[in-house]
């Protein structure tokens, strides 16, 4: 395998695409624990928020079987912008959503969604023939088991797209716990309950007790 040079996220330069994390498509997810894969989303569009990174929401024929989008998300980021597709599959192939994406005027595209060989993939492989980074956030995709799964992964990472977890997305993002400790600390320990302690300490440690 040719090796790539290492392309590293900057939070100055790259935009969330959160694609089809639609009621329908969610129960569909069976590659990873509906409750850890839910909570993996959460973590992925607080996170979006903390670095105050560009987001954009989409689905894909809201009217059918796919369902609305997830109510926290629509919460989470509600001056994002929302492209609901009429029925455009790849999300690419939807004019608004491409626009919003290049209205960002970022270059690294980190995106999650529901299912992962479809509404994930085809959008990450249109983007890198355009000539963006893309990162797909493998916790926050799911799909229906591991085998489409690590397919998906495989075309992907063979067209050039990097596959990190949300919380590689986050130290990455953020380079150098100087930066802010408290503010990331309670950012994981809000989605990795096991992490609440190291805060703890930490907390305790810090006022001497």
């Amino acid at each position: 395998m040719t090796s790539k040079p290492y392309v590293r996220l900057d939070k100055d330069n790259a935009a969330v695409l959160l694609v089809d994390h639609q009621t329908g498509l969610l129960s569909l997810v069976r590659d990873i624990d509906p409750d850890k894969f839910k909570n993996n989303v959460l973590a992925l569009s607080d996170l979006a928020n903390y670095f105050q990174l560009p987001t954009i929401l989409t689905t894909s024929f809201e009217d059918g079987p796919n369902g609305p989008l997830v109510p926290e998300l629509v919460q989470a980021h509600p001056r994002a912008p929302f492209i609901a597709r009429p029925g455009q599959i790849n999300a690419w192939d939807n004019e608004d959503f491409v626009k919003a994406v290049k209205a960002t005027g970022k270059k690294q595209l980190i995106i999650a969604g529901v299912v992962t060989e479809v509404c994930v993939a085809f959008p990450a492989l249109a983007a890198i023939a355009e000539g963006f980074d893309v990162f797909v956030v493998t916790d926050a995709s799911g799909t229906f088991n591991e085998v489409t799964r690590d397919s998906a992964w495989r075309r992907m990472e063979a067209a050039g797209a990097q596959l990190m977890t949300w919380f590689g997305v986050a130290c990455e993002l953020h380079r150098d716990w100087r930066n802010d400790v408290e503010g990331l600390g309670t950012l994981f320990s809000n989605h990795i309950p096991d992490y609440r302690n190291l805060m703890n300490s930490y907390a305790r440690a810090k006022g001497g007790q």
